[in-house]
């Protein structure tokens, strides 16, 4: 299948048990004989999905657990130290997977039309999206969900950060969510993102008589072993997909959507234009 779903149902795992459970694996590893590309070529995946996971910066997922417990001859216990991982962070599961792709990102382009790019999200205007939820979420758990998107912003101020696009509908950046302060705020952000290197920011205006978006947003994302996923989100859920069919379609339309959307250079002096008469 070239489609993984995930139903809203979980927590993510906590940061501090991840690094636990990643050193475990490093000293496994370690004694086994292992480098960490030497243990990635025995199962097929990339040398830095392992590293992610020995630092923490990846959970390790039960059925891979199960697979290294029995190379590494450790009697079950990653599988059983994941068992006891506490749940306290509040990134559903169904979400899980993308943030670890997203987090090691060579390149990343998204398309919206409801709300402004979590990665470049004001503090104000992410408590605005979450407070927008039905049914309605409390103070605490807000703030934790605002706290691990803004967390997410790291990864544009790396060293060697991706290559990121975003396109985004006119009606999202005019939409006053918030309040004015709040949006104000928040498009003086797009205005000093739109001027980080290998950052574009493009603003498909509402005046355009076509539209490759049509069908909703996604993200499109290119792996350090520079395999190409794309993810999509809705009411019941989100969809990773890896299936190269889908994801050329989902590239067809972020292509179409780029020379549709005002230059960049364009873009910047709408955003200029809506800041002079706020």
């Amino acid at each position: 299948m070239g489609t993984t779903t995930r139903p809203r149902s979980r927590a993510r795992r906590n940061a501090s048990a991840m690094k636990m459970v990643g050193a475990l694996l490093a000293v496994f590893r370690e004694a086994a004989g292992y480098t960490q590309r030497s243990l990635a070529e025995r199962f097929v995946v990339g040398e830095q999905q392992i590293a992610s996971i020995e630092q923490g910066r990846r959970p390790l997922k039960p059925d891979l657990a199960e697979r290294l417990d029995e190379l590494l001859d450790t009697k079950g216990a990653l599988s059983e130290a994941l068992k006891y991982m506490p749940e306290v962070d509040l990134v559903p599961l169904w979400a899980e997977e993308y943030l670890d792709r997203e987090r090691e990102a060579v390149a990343i382009s998204s398309y919206e039309n409801q709300v402004l790019p979590g990665l470049l999200q004001t503090e104000a205007y992410a408590w605005a999206v979450f407070r927008s939820r039905v049914p309605v979420y409390d103070e605490d758990t807000i703030a934790r969900l605002v706290a691990t998107r803004i967390e997410r912003q790291a990864i544009l101020h790396r060293k060697e950060p991706p290559i990121t696009s975003f396109v985004v509908w006119e009606p999202v950046v005019r939409a006053p969510l918030g309040g004015r302060e709040v949006w104000t705020e928040q498009v003086r952000r797009l205005r000093a993102c739109s001027e980080l290197p290998g950052l574009m920011v493009q603003v498909l205006p509402l005046a355009r008589t076509t539209h490759a978006g049509l069908a909703g947003p996604f993200v499109l994302l290119e792996t350090p072993e520079h395999q190409r996923l794309a993810y999509t989100e809705g009411h019941r859920g989100s969809q990773l997909i890896t299936d190269p069919n889908e994801v050329a379609i989902l590239n067809q339309k972020c292509a179409m959507l780029r020379s549709q959307a005002l230059t960049p250079e364009d873009t910047r002096d709408l955003l200029d234009r809506l800041l002079g008469g706020a």
